[in-house]
């Protein structure tokens, strides 16, 4: 464990220990050699695996002094995720931002050698991409979450400090939330998903592989002073990752071939313009930067969906402590969100729309085994 000047890395300070990807982090990183000293906003609800813990303002990290002191590196996982709705601009600014480059400025100043950022590939693109994205490729964030993740690596730029920031795809893996937890619900419900003709490739990361990645750059030689993309080797369609996850579960990939144009057609119809990118529109990233510095991911995306299926028990914690409550509240999710797409075949099915006529055609055409269904979108 080399830092950017051949001296040993032994005293990490991680923010967001207790958040999806903190929570790993700080179970990880000392099996690799490493003593993390844990900074928190209040007191985690469960038992912290770390050598040393401050509690403070992240906000106002100039009162932070104590908690960088013979810290020899710091990993900033923590900010307003992009799962949370609502959140103002001002927020994402003043967390995502300016938190991140004062907290950077006062690691400086306490003697820190490498400022790790967990940024996201928001930063780069919007919600999807027709060209695979690579850093070369012109940072164009489309929502506030990413201009924000942008902007404090903008201002990473600017300090006299050696700083690297990580660039993850959707990342998967035990205790996710948001649009993976959404689909691995859908995959786990008994529900046939008309999801079979979606062939946009979209990467993903395994949440083992991003931990892999943040202790690559805490011993790569530098300075580094730049943002790298993070992605598993593969990309994969939605329908592929619900097959994947379907098969270790023992049962088939359940996906009705419905046509993509329809689909899309069906989810405007139904209210989810959002989830026409989430699910047929392509997002794939290389790491290919990242793997110059000797980094690879070693876990393959078919083999850690099939293995999260074995794992994923949504925030066991907080499931522990509500009497389970967290789990139930998983399962009618699951529930809801599979009656949603298979709603839309009812949708269709109503005599108002364009999207009812296009299927009252198919419908009507006499069908034949082998009959391939087509639709522009």
């Amino acid at each position: 464990m080399s830092a950017a000047w051949g001296l040993p890395v032994k005293t990490i300070a991680l923010t967001g220990a207790t958040g999806f990807i903190g929570r790993r982090l700080m179970s990880e990183l000392p099996k690799r050699g490493y003593k993390i000293r844990v900074l928190l906003r209040r007191p985690a609800p469960f038992d912290l695996q770390c050598d040393s813990a401050v509690i403070g303002d992240l906000a106002r990290p100039q009162n932070l002094a104590a908690a960088f002191s013979d810290v020899d590196a710091v990993v900033h996982s923590a900010g307003i995720a992009h799962a949370m709705s609502g959140v103002p601009a001002d927020d994402y600014r003043s967390i995502n931002t300016e938190g991140t480059a004062a907290l950077a400025r006062a690691a400086a100043r306490a003697g820190s050698r490498r400022f790790v950022f967990l940024s996201s590939i928001r930063a780069q693109s919007g919600p999807s991409s027709d060209i695979a994205l690579t850093e070369d490729c012109e940072a164009r964030p489309t929502d506030d979450y990413g201009r924000s993740k942008l902007a404090a690596e903008q201002e990473l730029a600017k300090l006299d400090h050696d700083w690297v920031s990580l660039r993850p795809v959707l990342v998967y893996g035990p205790g996710m939330k948001g649009n993976m937890a959404a689909l691995a619900a859908l995959a786990r419900s008994r529900y046939p998903l008309p999801l079979g003709n979606v062939s946009a490739k979209r990467s993903l990361l395994a949440l083992d592989n991003l931990v892999d990645a943040v202790t690559h750059v805490l011993a790569a030689p530098g300075p580094l002073g730049r943002a790298f993309i993070v992605a598993d080797g593969q990309a994969l369609a939605v329908s592929e990752m619900v097959a994947a996850m379907r098969q270790a579960m023992g049962r088939r990939p359940g996906l009705l071939p419905l046509p993509q144009g329809l689909l899309k057609m069906a989810l405007r119809a139904a209210g989810k313009q959002d989830w026409i990118d989430r699910l047929c529109s392509p997002l794939v990233a290389s790491s290919s930067a990242l793997q110059g510095l000797g980094w690879s991911a070693r876990v393959d995306t078919r083999a850690g969906l099939a293995a999260l299926m074995q794992t994923h028990d949504p925030e066991p914690e907080l499931g522990k402590r509500n009497g389970g409550s967290a789990r139930a509240a998983t399962a009618a999710d699951a529930k809801r969100q599979a009656r949603s797409l298979v709603k839309l075949h009812a949708r269709l099915q109503s005599p108002e729309g364009p999207a009812a006529k296009a299927v009252r055609s198919i419908l009507s055409v006499p069908w034949k085994r082998g009959r391939r269904l087509s639709c522009s979108p």
